[in-house]
């Protein structure tokens, strides 16, 4: 069975996936959305990789530096041994900026015997649609396309280019590196340099991760989690990614993949929220600019995602050629869900809202921005909160009147109040507050189903869904009260197999679920420690923790029976929901330090 075994490598700009054998099976550059340059993990005859080959003799290991995103792979055989340390470089310069190239840098650390080793260097630019040739020059290796659109990579090493390029067996007898860059370098780099680019970019992450609390539990899991949830947001707009690939399908085979490459408002905004708890206020910050500068007019209503520089037309297309994931196709660039109205991302915004204001009160330079938009908020969910919608799930065939979305209309009117008192502006209570009662009342008498004793997908409906679990988190409900209780029974015996939960069992447009979303499952995990059940919720935790891959890491699905990793890798929703749950079942073991530092 194949796995999701990949580490993710990144520095804030692009991002790329190292297989479990230190081979780089997927890279877009210059950025995230850009058209992928090692694209083996979308077909794997013609995509393009990079790799190094050994003889059968070795044994592979692999593992992050502690605090750090620089994933390193060892090779030995007992006698001959190397590492291969994999980054991209990201650190301070003078004056604040970032240093953050479109680049990737894998520094060969030799460490005994004379490993021989052949380099397997094949990009294929632009989606692997046209030939791409490569060429040895006299300061690197440059790779080019010009088939619909003139395309470069750039390859610097220390060894042999033309033996590279050749596939000649190599033999290491000290460290040597590869940089593979976007852009051609104004000065040649060397071992040297890439050594530096390695101790800046390690300190970086040392000092990032030293800002982050310490908990009695987990850690690990923790930490890995917040670093790579930073690796999925961006630099230069703010933007948060819902995940850094594309077409990675929820089960093999089927169809249900889609390209994760944007920013989803629901998501970046709980991103954003549980990073906040752990203090990282600069990715909140940048991340409410990215939001302030998507409503320029007070009128204008949110789209439910974005291009990560501020997008609004995400067309979907298919690459045709690409054979996909094991075969799933199509490969889909684009999403056409960003036409989709979805009401619950107001609620979700505007508590990401209340929880930075709360959390950052002396740190908020925009406050009168964010005043203007809790108005606005507030406006489009008075006058929107009685239509049907998408919900969460993105449902592509007619609109329902979602709990879920109802719930999180109730909040974006609640967090409202409680930011109108924070800012000391009164006027407008007594109108938002008789809103709110109306969309409780609402809820109550529509969403309650006597025959599932439970709160159900939509109203009218039998069916559960998952995502009702959040009415506690978001304080509609208070986790004793009955039919809470209710709720999260019914929805351990209806929606979990094996204590892993479906998003819904219902039929949707593509036909029934088949995979658990993980996402939910850390969500009932929740639900079951704040009605009280917390030995049952720890141990339902730690056996899920142990279904990520190798290293810690989580996509968006897991399948039923063999717990294989699937949907698209590195999930957001999947690590921000395992930071919630982890620190739920734990506690804060030091008072947080002042972190004004950048983050």
């Amino acid at each position: 069975m194949n796995n999701l075994d990949y580490g993710i490598i990144g520095n804030c700009k692009s991002a790329a996936l190292v297989s479990k054998s230190g081979s780089i099976d997927w890279c877009c550059l210059p950025q995230f959305d850009s058209p992928s340059v090692f694209g083996k993990l979308l077909d794997p005859e013609i995509g393009g990789s990079f790799h190094f080959e050994v003889d059968d003799s070795y044994t592979i290991n692999q593992g992050y530096i502690d605090n750090t995103v620089i994933l390193v792979t060892s090779f030995s055989n007992g006698t001959d041994a190397f590492e291969i340390h994999d980054f991209m470089p990201r650190y301070h310069k003078e004056g604040g900026a970032y240093h953050a190239p479109p680049e990737f840098i894998r520094y060969i650390k030799y460490i005994s015997g004379q490993p021989k080793i052949k380099v397997k260097y094949d990009p294929k630019l632009e989606y692997a649609k046209g030939e791409t040739n490569t060429f040895v020059k006299d300061d690197f290796i440059v790779s080019l396309t010009n088939k619909e659109v003139y395309d470069t990579l750039f390859l610097y090493t220390d060894l042999n280019k033309e033996a590279i390029v050749n596939e000649e067996v190599l033999t290491l007898r000290g460290d040597h590196f590869f940089l593979v860059g976007y852009n051609e370098k104004l000065f040649v780099p060397s071992l040297d340099m890439a050594f530096l680019e390695l101790e800046r970019t390690k300190v970086y992450w040392l000092n990032w991760m030293e800002r982050t609390p310490t908990y009695k539990s987990y850690n690990k899991d923790i930490a890995r989690s917040a670093m790579t949830l930073k690796l999925m947001s961006y630099d230069k707009s703010g933007a948060i990614l819902a995940a850094i690939t594309t077409s990675l399908p929820e089960t093999i085979g089927e169809v249900r993949n889609w390209d994760y490459r944007f920013c989803w408002i629901r998501d970046a905004s709980m991103v954003v929220k549980v990073m906040s708890k752990l203090g990282h206020k600069n990715i909140a910050k940048r991340y409410l600019q990215f939001v302030i500068d998507l409503i320029p007019d007070k009128d204008e209503k949110l789209q439910i995602m974005y291009g990560i520089n501020g997008e609004k037309n995400l067309t979907e297309n298919f690459l045709e050629h690409l054979s996909g994931y094991e075969g799933s196709k199509p490969v889909r660039i684009g999403n056409a869900a960003y036409m989709q109205k979805q009401n619950d991302i107001y609620g979700i915004l505007m508590d990401m809202i209340y929880q930075l204001l709360t959390n950052f009160s002396n740190d908020i330079e925009n406050g009168e921005s964010l005043w203007g938009i809790t108005k606005g908020i507030v406006w489009v969910v008075n006058k929107h909160w009685q239509e049907a919608d998408k919900g969460i799930w993105e449902f592509r065939s007619e609109d329902q009147h979602f709990t879920f979305s109802k719930v999180l209309c109730w909040v974006a009117v609640d967090k409202a109040i409680k930011v109108a008192k924070l800012l000391n502006k009164t006027s407008k209570l007594e109108a938002w507050q008789a809103l709110e009662e109306n969309i409780r009342k609402d809820i109550m008498d529509n969403a309650w189903s006597d025959k599932a004793q439970a709160f159900t997908q939509a109203y009218g409906s039998e069916s559960l869904d998952a995502s009702v679990l959040l009415m506690e988190s978001y304080d509609f409900i208070d986790a004793k009260h009955p039919k809470y209780v209710s709720t999260v029974k019914a929805i351990e015996r209806e929606l979990s197999n094996d204590g892993l939960l479906y998003r819904y069992k219902n039929q949707d447009d593509f036909g029934l679920p088949s995979s658990s979303f993980t996402i939910c499952t850390f969500w009932f995990i929740n639900s079951l420690f704040k009605i009280g059940e917390e030995q049952k919720a720890v141990a339902q935790f730690e056996k899920l923790l142990s279904y990520s891959n190798h290293l810690g890491l989580f996509s968006e699905d897991l399948d039923f029976e063999t717990k294989r990793l699937l949907g698209n890798f590195p999930q957001a929703y999947s690590h921000l929901a395992l930071i919630e749950t982890a620190i739920n079942l734990s506690n804060t073991t030091r008072e947080e330090k002042v972190r004004d530092v950048l983050s």
